[in-house]
């Protein structure tokens, strides 16, 4: 199955370096595509096992969406901002809390709550908007008390209620039926979005500032959190594999921030790996959670 996760944010706060980081590109602006491997233990140890000729991990596609300039911005560029998240099945909003004199910040300083704000508030008003119209449309037709149009009305009076206050469609209390009747409007906020805070390698292991903050803002809005050394993973992957397990080592990192990133986006989709093994190829299968084994294996085969 095909998944899209869009990378979206403010300019000069490391977008690309984090969608080259996943991807294994080397793009520096535009509108990027490429594929994330989902790192997976599990299919490591058994490739270790059968010494297959082939390992194949799980992925997803990314795109790397133009930063947000909201001085800037114009009416072509916006609408094509929207298209893109829109197309999107969850988001990574990625924020700059690192330092460095040459990298200016186009509002002139570094503000990682102002920065979360500045984007949320375009896509909420973008699906208030929509909620609007779809909630007069449905009013003033005649098939309002159609059993379909009322558990959809219900749910975006609903929808309309955690927009006016600034809660995401996702987090809204929904029931399975009213979420399920407005799948189909790609709601932006609907999207599960997962938050990486951009860091230098001191505040890596020291923290940085308004880190409280922005962890409340995550939990009132839903999103998950990660904290990444963009320039730091970028020079440790440049590395010899011994030098790169050292360093990580000396640093205390488990675990590369952006392979936390990657497994994040994928279990927020709701999606896990069906693994098949032998001699020709070890491979994870990409299946929506919670499907029976049989149903899973049936995808496998087909």
């Amino acid at each position: 199955m095909t998944v899209l996760c869009g990378i979206i944010g403010r300019p000069s706060v490391g977008k690309t370096t984090i969608f080259n980081l996943l991807t294994g590109a080397a793009f520096s602006r535009g509108v990027n595509q490429g594929s994330a491997k989902i790192p997976d233990e599990r299919l490591e140890y058994l490739a270790t096992i059968y010494e297959p000729s082939k390992t194949t991990f799980a992925a997803l596609d990314m795109v790397d969406i133009p930063g947000f300039d909201n001085d800037e911005i114009t009416e072509q560029n916006f609408k094509i901002f929207l298209e893109e998240v829109r197309k999107a099945d969850a988001l990574v909003h990625v924020v700059r809390a690192f330092k460095d004199e040459s990298v200016w910040h186009v509002d002139g300083s570094i503000d990682i709550i102002r920065d979360l704000n500045t984007i949320n508030s375009e896509l909420i008003l973008n699906d208030l908007e929509l909620v609007e119209t779809r909630i007069e449309r449905i009013e003033t037709s005649r098939q309002k008390g159609v059993p379909g149009n009322k558990t959809e009305l219900s749910a975006l009076l609903k929808c309309r209620e955690a927009l006016e206050n600034e809660i995401h469609i996702g987090e809204a209390d929904l029931t399975s039926g009213e979420r399920e009747s407005i799948q189909s409007l790609e709601f932006l906020t609907f999207k599960p979005m997962i938050i990486a805070v951009n860091v230098d390698e001191e505040q890596l292991l020291e923290g940085y500032p308004q880190k409280e903050e922005v962890h409340a803002w995550a939990k009132d809005k839903g999103g998950e959190i990660f904290e990444i050394a963009a320039i730091l993973e970028k020079e440790i992957r440049e590395l010899e594999p011994d030098e790169r397990e050292l360093f990580l080592s000396e640093l205390g990192i488990e675990e590369p921030g952006v392979a936390k990133l990657a497994k994040a986006v994928y279990s927020s989709l709701d999606l896990i790996s069906f693994l098949t093994v032998g001699k020709n190829e070890v491979k994870a299968w990409t299946v929506e959670k919670g499907l029976a084994a049989k149903k899973a294996a049936g995808k496998v085969h087909s």
